[in-house]
């Protein structure tokens, strides 16, 4: 697929947001005042940041709130619901912290649940989709979550926590592009199957379907060489959890923290936009791009 950047952005940085409120629902950091201010500006910054860009790509950004409506058959919609829900707890929670300074526990654990319901319902938009069979395998939901939890304990300060979620990320992430590969060959999709003439002999297209470019090959069928593929992965796995992990190695540093933050972003990024490049549309069988 294409990998537009509004996409990118909004599920890197809605997982950080909501990684981030999860840590700070379950009391960590222990902060009270503005402190705990800070905190929840930069987890809604992230969160709602992100959230908001994800319409950029829409065809019709102001029909979004119809999609609220479709919460018994849609992720997407799913989504919207657990978002609204776990901000406006984890708001309450915050003024709790902030103005009263007072912990309701109660209030926490619920926005904490539904921060990881919202990562968990954005991965599974992209795991339900058998029309990608490189998404479509449990791993898509423990590497958006791993992401996530990792980039939470990272702004909450949870270092043993941190280097243990990095570590699950990053072999999740691994074994995920391992999965992947070879994932379109063995779903046995090919264009014979497409247009059921397989049992009639060899089925190859005759000439393209048009001979102008149209919203499937601009969307799905994206494609990115392997040498290139294989550099991106490198970096993105150095970045988003090994440079972290030495990081976090050493005795607490403010300043240790923040590089391994900005590193982890940085290889989240670029994790995240192989995510959609190699992903596989089986529509580009019908362009020959498969």
């Amino acid at each position: 697929m294409h990998p537009a950047p509004s996409v990118i952005f909004f599920t890197v940085f809605s997982g950080i947001g909501f990684g981030l409120l999860t840590f700070l629902g379950l009391g960590f950091p222990a902060v009270t005042g503005w402190t705990a201010f800070a905190f929840f500006v930069i987890a809604y910054l992230a969160a709602v940041g992100g959230l908001i860009s994800s319409t950029f790509h829409l065809g019709h950004p102001e029909r979004a709130l119809k999609a609220f409506t479709q919460w018994r058959s849609s992720w997407l919609s799913r989504e919207g619901w657990c978002a609204v829900i776990a901000l406006i707890t984890m708001g309450l929670y915050g003024l709790g912290l902030v103005f009263f300074d007072q912990r309701w526990t109660l209030l926490g654990l619920i926005g904490s649940v539904f921060s990881v319901l919202t990562v968990f319902t954005t991965s599974m938009i992209y795991t339900q989709l058998k029309t990608i069979p490189r998404w479509n395998s449990p791993l898509t939901p423990v590497m958006f979550l791993s992401y996530s939890l990792a980039a939470g304990a990272l702004l909450s300060g949870q270092e043993p926590w941190a280097i243990i979620l990095l570590l699950i990320a990053g072999v999740a992430q691994i074994i995920l592009w391992a999965q992947g590969d070879g994932a379109l060959a063995r779903s046995g999709t090919t264009l014979a199957t497409a247009t059921g003439l397989g049992p009639r002999g060899d089925v190859r297209a005759f000439e393209p379907p048009h001979t102008g470019t149209n919203y499937l090959l601009k969307e799905f069928a994206f494609t990115v060489g392997r040498k290139h593929s294989q550099k991106v992965r490198i970096i993105s796995i150095v970045l988003m959890a090994g440079v972290p992990i030495l990081l976090l190695l050493p005795p607490f540093s403010h300043g240790l923290i923040a590089l391994a933050v900005a590193s982890h972003v940085a290889g989240a990024l670029a994790s995240r936009w192989l995510f959609f490049a190699e992903a596989e549309h089986v529509v580009g069988l019908y362009y020959g791009k498969r």
